[in-house]
């Protein structure tokens, strides 16, 4: 069953589009897998993902998962919970190859999880990326399962026990129709665990769980606008290794058509081929229904169909036509046509589509982000605030190649997800837009995008969990904009960008502010700091026994700036603070600093104030959040928005502005974490190896 399946096509049709590779772009300091790392540090965070499963085994000796969240139907009356060793004598985890026929719906409305299943079971590789290998219930069977599936940008593992909800000792949910195989069974129970119980699969988007199984991109499309040459289109996809599933969405919920196809329901098509008949020749297309029975009843098909008393035996046999109802038939590409309206198509990545292709793959570089409430949540293209919106510098340089190409333009296509929706239970509208890049610079102004118009956008907004943009543009500089209907909405957000090699999208950099010149500068902090003689007396004054504890700095810094231009400050300085500049700074790691350690943070915090009081134009003693970026610049450190929008969030005060303590706290905290990070970075590739203990030594001591 599907929720409602647009019927129109997301952006208008170029021709099909190739894989597409996954590659992350790195930020101008820090790799992506570096900055995720800060990103948990600035936020608070200690790194870990949702606690894993703690092993815990039953009287019988084998694990049962007490993280599985069991829903009310799984509770009723008549309801027991059973192993597969309990259902059958010699259970098997696949039987004789796991195929697209081994997929039958139970009581779920999950057709669209089904329906992709059964895509996926097609492709070899990709179902043992899902479905690691050597899991069976035999050797070395303790009862527990093992999947795999990709979340916003990389794989998670989930583990689960094989204990399945039963009536009458018959499988509730997903189920085989041999009933000694419970691979498709067991995959379904891991997806409910991750998206938050099998209620949570109740009614959804095939193309959703398409995508949790691939790591591909998906765009919808409606039948009606595809090439004229359907058949040659859809060999294109196949070709290209992409998952297709089809729905008709015209009428009563899963009720069938006078020719057997049922409304608004989830299907699988998985090949196309051109029969030879004594006629002549003619195209097909194979559809499965998940459900195993139930099909199509019009020419061509397995029971009825007298048009295969035209075709020999052993063209039947090139088909694997099988005349049972098992869920899959084939029908002529003109039927499809009229029968189908929305067509789901998966574009995989070159890292998981099949070997042998010889259509080069498309780039595909993904961006993680965040509209954060009043810093970068301006809501949508009519509102005032469009402006504040995440933006992203889009160069197309490589023009498309091959026969679909007349027009010299450069292909793309723009997939936006919001992360955790089903999970959260929040949907957010949101869609994307593409402005021409101003001749001088990556970003956009306020003034900018109220002048220029998008050259592609979204039809409108949309709550699905990713909306798709696809187009093609001439060669040239473009700025996209990831928004959501309303502004101040809070919610993360991964942005797909997939073209031809050596086109590329990257964080658009905001220009920098005016800034006095450095001959107008001199040594601001020595009107906001006490000399170097009065800084050795007030070390001597407040330190204890030549230590200064972070009680001790916070009486010398709060003596320290009276008098000065920054007298007030004072008040923003917190305990935290002082304990942060110890710890970040000593070099016993005994929480204490000694007069060359002490001398080594009072050299930063003059060079920090020299920055803090450049960039405080107005005079507040506070920076402003748009002033914020140029003075880290200027400290030497680069971040990009998403770590600006977590340093709004986690150091500025209510108004959007950081104090004058809070800046130096900022400042050492980056700065003291980029060293540990490079430090370990020994190959200087933008990635570390830490242990559990590593990491704790360095989340917790900061």
């Amino acid at each position: 069953m599907i929720k409602s399946l647009s019927t129109s096509s997301e952006g208008s049709l170029p021709p099909p589009d190739d894989d597409c590779a996954d590659s992350v772009c790195s930020d101008e300091l820090l790799g992506s897998q570096s900055r995720s790392w800060l990103a948990d540090l600035l936020t608070g965070g200690d790194g870990r993902k949702e606690s894993a499963d703690v092993d815990s085994l039953g009287r019988d000796g084998l694990f049962v998962d007490h993280h599985f969240p069991v829903g009310e139907l799984e509770m009723q009356a008549g309801v027991k919970w059973k192993r597969p060793t309990e259902l059958c004598s010699a259970p098997q985890f696949i039987v004789n190859g796991a195929t697209r026929l081994d997929v039958c719906q139970g009581a779920l409305n999950d057709c669209w999880l089904l329906s992709a299943i059964a895509s996926l079971s097609v492709y070899r590789s990709l179902l043992n990326k899902v479905m690691p290998l050597g899991q069976s219930f035999e050797d070395g069977y303790k009862g527990c399962f093992t999947f795999r599936f990709w979340q916003y940008g990389q794989w998670e593992e989930v583990k689960i026990d094989d204990l399945l909800p039963t009536r009458d000792n018959q499988l509730i949910y997903l189920s085989s129709p041999e009933r000694d195989e419970f691979w498709s069974s067991l995959l379904e129970k891991a997806y409910a665990k991750l998206k938050g119980g099998y209620r949570a699969l109740d009614m959804g988007f095939p193309h959703e769980a398409m995508v949790d199984m691939t790591g591909g991109v998906t765009e919808v499309l409606n039948i009606s606008l595809l090439p004229q040459d359907l058949p040659a289109f859809l060999r294109h996809l196949l070709a290209k290794g992409a998952l297709i599933n089809c729905a008709n969405c015209q009428g009563p919920l899963e009720q069938r058509n006078g020719l057997g196809i049922m409304f608004r329901h989830a299907y699988s098509l998985t090949a196309v081929e051109q029969v030879k008949t004594a006629h002549g020749t003619k195209d097909l297309v194979r559809i499965l229904n998940p459900w195993g029975n139930t099909e199509w009843e019009g020419p061509w098909s397995d029971m009825k169909g007298p048009e295969w008393n035209a075709v020999s035996e052993e063209e039947q046999k090139r088909l694997g036509r099988v005349k049972r109802e098992d869920g899959e038939f084939w029908m002529s590409v003109s039927d499809f046509r009229q029968h189908f309206e929305t067509m789901e198509v998966c574009h995989l990545t070159n890292s998981l589509s099949e070997g042998g292709s010889s259509v080069l793959p498309w780039c595909c570089v993904m961006h993680h982000g965040s509209w954060v409430p009043s810093i970068s949540a301006g809501g949508s293209a009519q509102g005032g605030f469009f402006w504040q919106n995440p933006q992203y510098y889009f160069t197309l340089s490589e023009v498309d190649s091959g026969m679909y190409n007349s027009h010299k333009t450069c292909s793309f296509v723009l997939a936006l997800m919001q992360k955790h929706q089903r999970r959260r239970g929040v949907n957010l509208a949101i869609a994307l837009h593409i402005f021409p890049a101003h001749p001088k610079n990556t970003y956009l102004s306020p003034e900018d995008l109220r002048g220029f118009r998008p050259v592609l956008c979204s039809l409108n907004y949309s709550v699905r969990r990713e909306v798709v943009l696809r187009g093609s543009l001439p060669p040239g500089h473009y700025i996209i904009v990831p928004s959501a209907a309303e502004p101040n909405q809070a919610g993360e957000f991964l942005l797909r960008v997939l073209s031809e090699q050596g086109n590329a999208a990257t964080p658009a950099r905001k220009p920098p502010i005016d800034i006095p010149s450095s001959t107008q500068l001199s040594f601001p902090h020595e009107a906001a700091l006490p000399s170097t003689t009065s800084t050795e007396q007030l070390f001597k004054k407040h330190s204890n026994k030549g230590f200064c504890k972070p009680v001790h700095l916070l009486n010398l810094l709060t003596e320290a700036l009276e008098g000065g231009v920054l007298a007030g400050s004072e008040k923003y300085l917190a305990l935290e603070h002082c304990k942060s500049l110890v710890v970040l700074t000593d070099s016993q790691g005994n929480a204490r600093l000694n007069w060359p350690d002490f001398k080594c943070l009072w050299d930063k915090i003059r060079k920090w104030t020299d920055i803090f009081l450049m960039f405080d134009k107005n005079k507040t003693k506070h920076l402003e959040y748009k002033e914020v970026a140029p003075a880290l610049e200027k400290a030497g450190i680069l971040v990009d928005d998403l770590i600006m929008q977590l340093v709004g969030l986690r150091y500025t005060e209510p108004d959007l502005t950081i104090s004058y303590p809070g800046f130096l706290f900022l400042l050492m905290k980056l700065e003291s974490m980029t060293h540990k990070f490079q430090a370990h970075d020994i190959t200087g590739m933008g990635s570390i190896t830490v242990n559990y203990t590593q990491w704790l030594q360095m989340t917790m001591y900061n």
